[in-house]
């Protein structure tokens, strides 16, 4: 079982890259992924969000959103190529001062299957299954997964020595994040850097739980395809992890001084003057026409990785008894906001009357996510955050 692979890429032709490259399927709303669309005619997002391209209301999961899906990555052929041979492909994600170098390879779905690329999070079966009716009516993985390794300094030393050129294809998102690639194609180097990756062992879903899961039902459907998920492999030491807050609807029946007097049994509540960003675990921002700043007050230690987490703590201590909500995978009381919406988004929800609390929370760090992952368990859903993310449309790997 080799647990990467060289692939020959889809890929932009060189000057278009940034004509095509979109921001990931899943962290843009319908109404910035219309706007993006119709500004950009070539942008990957009428790929990866095919339904901007039909009638308003066409539900994301109607067979007419693959088909228009197929059509359009068709329609998009003047402007891709498809490298003849196997490669592997230095992807380096650049965001102000942070940056990280990682491999894009063809990852084995029998070391997926076999617990050696390891998950964090469960699934939800809609949106596994929406995955698997896009990758297998595009006939290609288009999405790919992020995953970590704990740090290797030959291979970093060796993706940064053949990366000081010129890329072969480099584009900027709206979000500031550049995005650079180095095709790779030397038997000798390629043959290199499989052995290297080889000697490292485990390899951690960081973000892409419901993509590689779907490559892999996909592989099943089509068994004549080589069994492998599409992924960019980055360091532990380059990866960021931003914090990934919470959002409810209601009170649960509650008023709110009611509601204030059931979390100060299980936290210390503050009241202060400016939105909480936590600084430390243990304490959360917490906004409810202002803001509070929560304490976990001292009580036994846990030891397992998953009770630990500060995301368990809220969950189990006041989002599950005090609010009602039992099951966030999928109750729709809940709502999740990634930490590059900033703590005004948690705020606009509130005053808006969308939401009727709003939670910030410490960010999960990778050595935890490992922890969790060795360990077998699962955590709570929308734990982590990573920030950059991966561009759709630069490097897809097609079925054969």
């Amino acid at each position: 079982m080799q647990l990467v692979r060289p692939f020959s890429a889809l890929r932009p032709i060189a000057g278009h890259a940034q004509e095509v490259a979109a921001p990931p399927y899943d962290v843009i709303s319908l109404e910035e992924a219309r706007a993006l669309g119709y500004k950009q005619p070539w942008s990957f997002v009428h790929v990866s969000r095919a339904e901007i391209d039909l009638p308003e209301g066409t539900h994301p999961y109607a067979p007419e959103v693959y088909a228009k899906a197929k059509e359009n990555l068709h329609g998009m052929s003047d402007l891709l190529m498809r490298d003849r041979v196997p490669c592997y492909y230095v992807y380096r994600m650049t965001l102000g001062n942070h940056v990280q170098t990682g491999l894009a390879a063809a990852v084995s779905i029998a070391a997926y299957e076999s617990g050696q690329v390891l998950r964090h999070e469960l699934t939800r079966p809609d949106k596994e299954d929406d995955r698997v009716r896009q990758i297998d009516a595009l006939g290609a993985q288009t999405g790919p997964v992020l995953l970590a390794y704990r740090q290797h300094s030959e291979i970093q030393s060796l993706l940064s020595e053949v990366s000081q050129g010129t890329p072969d294809m480099e584009a900027t998102l709206e979000d500031g994040v550049c995005h650079q690639v180095w095709v790779l194609s030397d038997p000798k180097l390629l043959n290199r850097l499989t052995g290297l990756f080889e000697s490292v062992g485990k390899l951690y879903i960081a973000d892409g739980h419901h993509r590689f899961a779907a490559a892999a039902r996909v592989s099943k459907l089509r068994p004549n395809t080589t069994p492998t998920a599409l992924a960019v492999l980055f360091p532990d030491s380059e990866m960021c992890i931003l914090d990934y807050n919470r959002v409810v609807k209601d009170l649960n029946g509650q008023s709110s001084v009611d509601f204030l007097a059931r979390v100060s049994s299980t936290f210390e509540v503050e009241a202060v003057s400016f939105p909480v960003r936590p600084e430390v675990r243990g304490t959360y921002g917490m906004y409810l026409s202002e803001w509070y700043r929560l304490t976990v007050r001292p009580k036994t230690v846990l030891l397992d990785p998953v009770s630990r987490l500060d995301v368990s703590i809220l969950q189990t201590q006041l989002l599950a008894p005090i609010l009602g909500i039992e099951d966030p995978r999928r109750d729709k009381r809940i709502d999740f906001v990634g930490g590059t919406r900033g703590l005004s988004e948690l705020e606009n929800k509130v005053q808006s009357g969308e939401m009727a609390v709003a939670f910030s929370l410490y960010p999960t760090s990778l050595e935890e996510l490992m922890a969790v992952a060795d360990a077998g368990e699962i955590m709570p859903p929308k734990s982590t955050w990573f920030s950059p993310k991966l561009a759709d449309g630069l490097l897809s790997q097609v079925l054969d």
